[in-house]
């Protein structure tokens, strides 16, 4: 009787120091979840989203997800209307689309960029039927040194067109930063080069933002501290996830496994460290009560037979088990 009660007594106050950790990130953060990475069947932007939004709602655990293509009218009508239901908030994700249709948006062939932002503009306008806030993309591919500076320029300047495109939905365009030379090989790319050309851009379109992804710094070879903080003042949203650099793995590079992953470099302890640096560096910040809660968005991929439900819970457990270790 005496052992069952102290479980109770436990079990109890284990509920109450859950309830508090949850409270206080809510107040910290948005919690999100890159949709089309968690249910890769989607990424198409064919078939029926509707359950993996009630899925993820029902979860009660993300504040927004991130969406990609979503080709049926009639369904983004849907998304939108679940989404509202869930109180969540949407994002959109232009990621997959840039890669799977090889657009570059600092080709030195005007060709193609004019038709990589009549393609985006296109996904801009999807975004804005969704009732999403922010439109991420990515660099196109890395010329060398000796190129640099002119795709730089053609980047800044297609950025800015598209900014002038979205600002009349109310979206803005934000550049998440990629590995240069293991799998993406993305201009963007090094976090000191990143932070020169965001404030090349934001000086001509002040909505612009950087994405910083957990789960390529070690591609980049970066460390949270030095990245975190050089990237400050731009930062729109950071993702957190995992990576594999182990030649030969089936996964290595830019796959996303879940934390923990065999081979993996992030797990608990790794998140701590990077949650901290995000504190440090003032990213996250709950004094700052005037302003929108930044995002923090979730990028993981289900590998090995793994369900979208298993990596929603990879992802929550990782998550508690972090936040109560700062």
């Amino acid at each position: 009787m005496i052992q069952e009660l102290r479980r109770l007594i436990w079990v109890e106050s284990w509920k109450n120091r859950l309830e508090l950790i949850v409270k206080d990130w809510n107040q910290t953060c948005t919690l999100s979840l890159v949709h089309f990475m968690a249910y890769p069947d989607l990424q198409s932007g064919d078939g029926n989203f509707i359950p993996s939004i009630h899925e993820i709602g029902e979860f009660l655990f993300f504040n927004a997800i991130e969406l990609g293509a979503v080709n049926d009218k009639f369904e983004r009508r849907e998304i939108r209307k679940a989404a509202e239901e869930y109180g969540l908030k949407i994002g959109f994700g232009a990621q997959p689309i840039i890669l799977s249709q090889n657009l570059n948006l600092n080709s030195f062939d005007l060709d193609e960029r004019f038709r990589a932002l009549l393609i985006l503009k296109e996904y801009i306008d999807q975004a804005a039927e969704m009732q999403a806030d922010r439109f991420v993309i990515l660099s196109g591919k890395d010329p060398g040194e000796v190129g640099r500076p002119n795709a730089y320029q053609h980047l800044a300047d297609s950025i800015i067109n598209l900014g002038e495109y979205a600002e009349q939905f109310g979206v803005s365009v934000v550049l998440e930063t990629f590995d240069r030379s293991v799998d993406k090989n993305a201009l963007v790319g090094p976090s000191t080069e990143a932070a020169a050309l965001a404030a090349t851009i934001k000086s001509a379109y002040s909505q612009f933002g950087l994405l910083y992804d957990m789960g390529h710094m070690p591609l980049l070879d970066e460390e949270p501290e030095f990245a975190l903080s050089t990237l400050h003042e731009y930062l729109a949203e950071v993702h957190l996830g995992n990576c594999v650099k182990i030649l030969g793995s089936p996964i290595y590079g830019d796959k996303h496994p879940c934390f923990g992953y065999a081979g993996g470099v992030n797990d608990t302890p790794e998140l701590v460290r990077f949650i901290q640096a995000l504190f440090e560096t003032g990213y996250l910040d709950n004094s700052k009560l005037d302003k929108p809660l930044p995002w923090v968005g979730f990028e993981v991929r289900p590998h090995q037979a793994q369900s979208s439900l298993e990596i929603l819970k990879n992802i929550k457990s990782t998550w508690i088990d972090a936040w109560s270790q700062l």
